[in-house]
This record gives C-alpha cells, sequence and structure tokens, in this order.
C-alpha cells in the first residue's frame, strides 16, 4: 500500500471509530454527519483492505488488524499534535501553575524527586501537588481536576491519553549482614522471610490474602510458574517502608531496580539480582483530554518524558553484589 494515499483525516476517523466503535458517536465527536463518517469508513476499509469494524450482537467490534493499528495510529496523532502546539503561550520561567500529580509510591520515589530538581532550574515558581492513588478516581482525571496520573495501570479508559515512561525489572534487596548473601539461589531465598510491596491502580487499598498469589503480583506470580512460593512475613504499600525494613537480617524485599537506586549507596543494605525470572513492569502517565493541547501541561509532559530517559540509562545498569 501507498502510503501518499493515505491523508489525515482518515488517520483521525480511523482513531475516533477505534474508540467509539459506533459511527454516529464518532461524527458527533467530529462534528461531521453521519454520511459523512460512513464514507470515511468505507474510505478505510478499501485503503487497508480490512472491514476495521464488523457489526455483532454486542454492536460493532474492532478486528485483529484494527486492533494492531490502534495503538500505532494513536501515538502518530498524539506526537503530531503534540509537535503542532505554540510553546510561546506558556513561559516556564515566570509561571506560578499548580500541577497536581497523582504518582504511586513507585512513582513518587523514583520521579518525583528527578521532576523537582529539574522544575527547580527551569520553573522555580512552580507548586507540585502530589496526591496518592487512593486520594483521587479515574473521573478526576478525565475531569481535568488531575493534571496527570503516574502509575502502573491494567485497564484504562480509551478517553485518556497514555504515554509509558520506562519499563523495569526488579533486584533483591537485605540487609548486607544477612547470611542468605554467602549463598544466594532460588533454594536459600524461599528459605528466607520476605517483604511484599505494592500498590497499583486507583482506589482504597485492602488487606491482603498471603494465599490469594493471583493478587500478589509480579515476584508471587512468577514463582508460581515454577510451582514455588515465598513465605511473606510483612505486606506493605511503601516502598521506603520495605527498604527500611530490609535492614533487618531475616527479611528480604524484592522490588524495581529503580527504587533500589536509591539506597545504592548504602553500605548497610545489600542489592543483588534475582535468583529467578521476574516479568518487568511498565510504568505510564496519563491525563485528560481536557488538557491535552494546553501549552503548559504539553510542556510539562515534556519534562517528565526528558527526565525518564536519563533515569533509563542508569536503570539499565547491572547492580554488582554488594557486601
Amino acid at each position: 500500500m501507498n502510503i501518499n494515499k493515505i491523508d489525515l483525516n482518515l488517520l483521525i476517523y480511523l482513531d475516533v471509530l477505534l474508540r467509539e466503535c459506533n459511527v454516529t458517536r464518532s461524527a458527533s465527536k467530529l462534528n461531521i454527519t453521519q454520511p459523512a463518517m460512513s464514507n470515511g469508513l468505507k474510505r478505510l476499509r478499501d485503503l487497508l483492505g480490512d472491514p476495521l469494524l464488523v457489526r455483532t450482537s454486542e454492536g460493532m467490534k474492532p478486528t485483529e488488524k484494527a486492533l494492531r493499528l490502534q495503538p500505532i495510529v494513536r501515538k502518530v496523532l498524539l506526537e503530531l499534535e503534540e509537535a503542532l502546539q505554540p510553546e510561546a503561550d506558556f513561559n516556564e520561567s515566570t509561571s506560578t501553575r499548580v500541577f497536581r500529580i497523582m504518582a504511586s509510591d513507585y512513582a513518587a520515589s523514583t520521579v518525583i524527586p528527578r521532576l523537582l530538581n529539574r522544575l527547580r532550574e527551569k520553573a522555580p515558581g512552580i507548586t507540585l501537588d502530589i496526591m496518592t492513588p487512593s486520594d483521587v478516581t479515574f473521573h478526576d482525571v478525565e475531569a481535568g481536576k488531575i493534571d496527570m496520573a503516574i502509575n502502573r495501570f491494567e485497564e484504562l479508559p480509551q478517553s485518556f491519553h497514555e504515554k509509558s515512561i520506562w519499563m523495569d525489572d526488579f533486584v533483591c534487596m537485605m540487609s548486607a549482614h544477612n547470611p542468605v548473601i554467602e549463598d544466594f539461589n532460588l533454594e536459600s531465598y524461599l528459605q528466607s522471610q520476605h517483604i511484599w510491596v505494592s500498590k497499583t491502580g486507583f482506589g482504597v487499598g485492602v488487606g491482603m490474602d498471603p494465599t490469594d498469589v493471583q493478587k500478589l503480583g509480579w515476584v508471587d506470580e512468577a514463582l508460581q510458574q515454577q510451582n514455588r512460593k515465598r513465605s511473606i512475613r510483612v505486606f506493605t504499600r511503601s516502598y521506603h517502608t520495605a527498604m527500611h525494613l530490609a535492614l533487618e537480617q531475616d527479611l528480604i524485599a524484592t522490588l524495581p531496580r529503580k527504587v533500589a537506586l536509591i539506597q545504592l549507596n548504602n553500605p548497610d543494605l545489600a542489592i543483588m539480582e534475582p535468583p529467578f525470572p521476574i516479568a518487568p513492569i511498565e510504568l505510564k502517565m496519563i491525563w485528560s483530554p481536557l488538557l491535552h493541547l494546553d501549552a503548559s501541561h504539553i510542556w510539562f509532559r515534556r519534562q517528565v518524558i526528558e527526565l525518564a530517559e536519563e533515569l533509563k540509562s542508569q536503570g539499565n545498569k547491572t547492580l554488582s553484589q554488594k557486601r
């Protein structure tokens, strides 16, 4: 297919159609007539050689090809919109704007300190209002009451804009005096007592059940794949609490690498590679479509992405086994 045959309007039509899965609602979103939208869908079908949306008993559903195209089209349009926005409308050096951010403990520990240092140099008048996942809802983000949410998300409303900040893997943190260091392998890991730490999504957290592996998260799911299970002594939602408890000589905290790097130079803690594979996690930032074209918000998002790029190289290095 010759890409020269695709005009920008068709990409916009496709983006809205795949989010709404309804021709009438899509036409309303774009403020065009339903026949015009239907004609746009026909042109897309002819161009891509695929029905894209098929009628089912539950309404219109996207095809496999449409699902593959959706994130690509969304990314292209987002980047184009950002590139076309004038930057002169926002002067960061004189701004006194308050940016409200919902940040998980993981994000608050890794992103926010570096972001604050960046703002101190570039925009000293800007204030950050940091909220926890328990403070806000998806509706607050969608309504623009929260400028940005930074967390690990499994499912998101289709109306949200999102950007991946980074992927992160796991390491094990323990006291430098923990005897397990002398022969650290899967068996000695499982014979130890562990600190569980995690909090994702929105809303108030609930108590944990050590027997419910499906809700325990990445580390325990990785162990389950090997038909193994660790002994959890402490449950916490705070990474800083987990790192403090890891100073106890009989406890191990398995946590994301970029959090562990905060304690890289602490002589009382050892940071070691886990003795089994754990799937990496993805940190994302999301924001409301109501704020997407705001010049100050565009500038702010760029600051987060730029500092994330700086941190990626730091987080990718292999940690030496500290003793």
